[in-house]
C-alpha cells in the first residue's frame, strides 16, 4: 500500500450493511468530513491506497478479508492511519483484542451518530497532537533514546522493533516523567478513547516495553508500577541494570 501523507477530512467508512454506511455518510458530511465507502475488505483496502483517508471506520464482520486482516495490513504501513472498528458483537475480549491490534477506537452496533462523529473528532484530534510531537527534542535517560522525529526508541545504539502504540505509549509517560497515570487515564490520552471494562491492554503493552528494553543490553527498569494506581516513568532507573 501506498505511504502517502492522509488526506486531512476525508473519512473511509467499511461495511457491508449500506444503512450503516448511508448513516456515517450523512452525520459525518453534515459534520464537515468527505466520506469514501466500501462493502468489503478488499474494496476497503484498494480505497485507502489510492485515496488515503484521514481515518478509517472498519467493520469487523465484513465478507472475504474480514475487519482482522484489514486493520493487520493498515499497522503494517509506516504512516500511521488512524482507525475506528464498528463491531455487532459486545463481547469485551473482541474489543481487547481490537485495541491491542492498534485500533485507536471502537464502537459497538447499534451506536449513536452524534457519539460516532465525537470519537471521530476526538481521535482526528489525538492523531493530530501526536503528529505534531514529530518536532521535537528526543528524550534520553543513560542508554534509553526516545526519538519522535524517526518514532524509534533505542537502547544502548541498537532499535527497538516497536509498535506505533508502544511508542506513543513509552513517549508519554517519559514526556511526563515521575508523573503517575491510572490505566485509564492512559487509555484516554493515549488511545484516545473512554474506556469501560477491562483496562489490561495498557498492562499487556507495558509488559511488552519492558520486554523489548530489557532484550538489549539491559534490562533498564524506567517503567515503575505504582501498586494501586498505575505507571510512571522513572528516569532515575533508566540506568539501573539487574
Amino acid at each position: 500500500m501506498a505511504e502517502a501523507a492522509p488526506r486531512a477530512g476525508v473519512i473511509l467508512v467499511v461495511d457491508d450493511e449500506a444503512h450503516i454506511r448511508a448513516l456515517c455518510r450523512m452525520y459525518l458530511e453534515n459534520a464537515g468530513y468527505t466520506v469514501l465507502e466500501a462493502e468489503d475488505g478488499s474494496t476497503g483496502l484498494a480505497s485507502m491506497e489510492r485515496m488515503r483517508p484521514a481515518l478509517v471506520l472498519l467493520d469487523v464482520m465484513l465478507p472475504g478479508i474480514d475487519g482482522w486482516q484489514v486493520l493487520n495490513r493498515i499497522r503494517q504501513q509506516t504512516v500511521w492511519m488512524p482507525v475506528m472498528l464498528l463491531t455487532a458483537v459486545g463481547d469485551e475480549a473482541d474489543r481487547v483484542s481490537g485495541l491491542e491490534m492498534g485500533a485507536d477506537d471502537y464502537l459497538t452496533k447499534p451506536f449513536s451518530p452524534k457519539e460516532m462523529v465525537a470519537r471521530v473528532k476526538a481521535v482526528l484530534r489525538r492523531t493530530s497532537l501526536v503528529a505534531s510531537e514529530g518536532d521535537a527534542a528526543a528524550l534520553t535517560f543513560g542508554g534509553l533514546k526516545i526519538d519522535p522525529q524517526v518514532h524509534e526508541v533505542a537502547v544502548d545504539g541498537t532499535p527497538l522493533a516497536l509498535t506505533p502504540k508502544e511508542f506513543d505509549l513509552l513517549w508519554f509517560l517519559a514526556s511526563h516523567q515521575q508523573q503517575v497515570f491510572e490505566r485509564n487515564q492512559l487509555l484516554d490520552r493515549v488511545w484516545g478513547i473512554d474506556f469501560f471494562g477491562d483496562s489490561r491492554t495498557v498492562d499487556v503493552h507495558i509488559t511488552r516495553l519492558r520486554r523489548k528494553i530489557q532484550e538489549q543490553q539491559g534490562p533498564y527498569k524506567c517503567l515503575e508500577t505504582v501498586w494501586g494506581l498505575g505507571y510512571r516513568f522513572n528516569p532515575s532507573l533508566s540506568g539501573n541494570r539487574a
